[in-house]
Parts: C-alpha cells; sequence; structure tokens
C-alpha cells in the first residue's frame, strides 16, 4: 500500500510533539500555512505560530530576530521563494550571524510542476550550499524528513531543510532511520557501482540497485540527506572500492549533489561520475512522475547508465 502521509504532514505531527514538551518552539509562515500542512500547529498552538504574509524576506529576517532571544523557530515557506527571495537574509541574518533557524522549503524541486520555472526549486541547493554556516538537508521520506525535525529541536543550527509536495514512497520502516547529520545512509552494499541519491530520487535508486543487484551487478545505493556537511569520507570509501558512480538529485545538474560528489571524487580517486538531473534549461512544466521521466530522472535511466558503464 503506497503511503498517503507528506513530508509536511509527518514534519507537522513531529514539530506539535515537540512543542508540547518545549515552550521555545515557534513557527513562522508565509501565507503558507495550509501549503505546509501546519494548520493543526496553528489550532494546538495559536500563540506560536506568526503568519508574515508574502514576505519572505522579512520572516527570515524575524526568525532570526525570535531565534537571537532564545526562541527555536522553523520558517515554512515555499522552497523557490524561499530560497531566491530571502538569499540576502538568509546569508546574513540566519548563516553569519549563526541564528538557531530551520528554514524548511516546502514544495521543492519540481513540486509545483504545472506552474512552471517561477515556482520550480531547482537552484536552491547550490545557493544554500555556497553559503557558509548553515546546513543544507533534503530527507528521503517521511520517517525521515520528521527524524531531521526532531534532531534539530534537539540541537538547533542554521539549517536549509527542502521537501516535496505530495507523499513519496515509504524508503524506510520507521523513524529509526539512523539519521545523523553529515552522516550518509548507505542502504544496498555493493562492490560494482554506486548510485548516490537525495530527497525523491531514493527510492528510485534504491530500486534500481536492488535490481541491478539481481542481476548480477553489485549496486551500492546511498541516501545522501546531508548536502552540506558533505559525508566526504564515504563518498572516498565508495570511490574507492566501486568502478562508476551515479548521482540522482531533483535539482539542476550544476551546483548540486552531482556537483558535490563529483568534486570530493575527482580529488580523491578519479572515477567516471554520472549526474542524473535537470539540465540547463527551466524545466518542462508537468506533474513530478512526467518530469522525472522526461528527463531520464528515473530507476530505468540509472540502471541503463550502469550496465554500459559497466560493460554488461
Amino acid at each position: 500500500m503506497l503511503n498517503k502521509i507528506s513530508n509536511r504532514q509527518a514534519i507537522c505531527e513531529k514539530v506539535i510533539e515537540l512543542a508540547k514538551q518545549d515552550e521555545n518552539i515557534y513557527v513562522l509562515t508565509s501565507d503558507s500555512r495550509g501549503s505546509a500542512a501546519l494548520a493543526p500547529f496553528a489550532n494546538e498552538f495559536p500563540d506560536r505560530i506568526i503568519e508574515t504574509g508574502i514576505a519572505e524576506q522579512n520572516i527570515v529576517g524575524i526568525a532570526s530576530g525570535m531565534a537571537q532571544c532564545g526562541k527555536k523557530t522553523m520558517v515554512a515557506s515555499p522552497a523557490c521563494f524561499l530560497s531566491m527571495r530571502s538569499a540576502e537574509q538568509v546569508k546574513v541574518d540566519v548563516a553569519y550571524s549563526q541564528s538557531n533557524v530551520l528554514l524548511l522549503g516546502i514544495s521543492g524541486g519540481i513540486s509545483y510542476g504545472a506552474l512552471g520555472m517561477s515556482h520550480h526549486s531547482v537552484q536552491d541547493i547550490a545557493l544554500m550550499r555556497a553559503i557558509p554556516g548553515i546546513d543544507v538537508i533534503i530527507p528521503a521520506d517521511r520517517f525521515e524528513a520528521a527524524a531531521v525535525v526532531e534532531e534539530w529541536m534537539k540541537n538547533p543550527r542554521p539549517a536549509y531543510v527542502r521537501i516535496g509536495r505530495a507523499p513519496v514512497e515509504d524508503v524506510f520502516e520507521s523513524e529509526d532511520t539512523g539519521y545523523v547529520p553529515g552522516k550518509a545512509n548507505v542502504l544496498l552494499e555493493g562492490q560494482d557501482a554506486c548510485i548516490i541519491a537525495s530527497g525523491e530520487m531514493v527510492k528510485a535508486a534504491l530500486e534500481a540497485g536492488k535490481e541491478l543487484t539481481k542481476q548480477g551487478i553489485s549496486t551500492k545505493v546511498i541516501d545522501m540527506h546531508t548536502l552540506k556537511p558533505l559525508d566526504e569520507e564515504e563518498i572516498k570509501r565508495t570511490a574507492s572500492n566501486v568502478k562508476m558512480i551515479v548521482t540522482m538529485e531533483e535539482h539542476s545538474i550544476y551546483g548540486g549533489l552531482g556537483s558535490a560528489v563529483s568534486q570530493v571524487v575527482s580529488q580523491h580517486k578519479p572515477i567516471p561520475v554520472h549526474v542524473i538531473g535537470v539540465p540547463d534549461e527551466p524545466a518542462v512544466a508537468g506533474k513530478s512522475a512526467e518530469v522525472f521521466g522526461h528527463y531520464g530522472m528515473t530507476k530505468e535511466r540509472a540502471m541503463e547508465i550502469i550496465k554500459q558503464g559497466i560493460d554488461v
């Protein structure tokens, strides 16, 4: 049975649970209470949710100021606007000032598929990775998303967490995901090839890895939930033991997971790295599955690349 609980819903449930234990937890929204699935939090804690309206620069500044006063603030706003419109405030008010703010970019990637480039966020990871002093995280499913928020509430720090809009298939079976900030999750071991994925692409990567392994190509699969700080040691270890790496991400092929992995591999033990993602063009409009299929962001494409690379 397919999962019907979105990452945003799972995060709302986790934040409510944690807010019952910690009165310093506040949520800020930019006319995004509904799209962030945070109405239940507002009903439970009406005095601890702040609505700024469509003012992304302001919401980041307000959250930073509250954090400097001892509050644990989570900003929930569409990733396309939270990253691009408030880049200056993220850089200075949050990262440079080391304000303990969790910036939750909702409906990330091409979740707003039909609305086109203005609402797609496939450059946000490149932007956030280049800002010193902020974590960049893309959980794979609802369980990992909840685990990310719970860990942040225990150890708050500047962080950008990007999630999609619709429910995604479960990668994990419970919140016991083994999530540790900056430490990749190895989901499948293998010696011939490796698929490193983030976010919604992790499920496709895992399915591809399992099918390839059944077909005689031993394939390692890594859930690289944290893009910054990056688990360079796991990448180095992998590059020393496989013949090729394929990366999968719901992001531009420039500046995201593929770029990060390639940079590490090229300086350690150069092996072929093939990057699957959105090419350098305005992404086509359509449902997520349609866009993924159009650009080959699928398990089938990953399998094809590995078979060609291993020369099967």
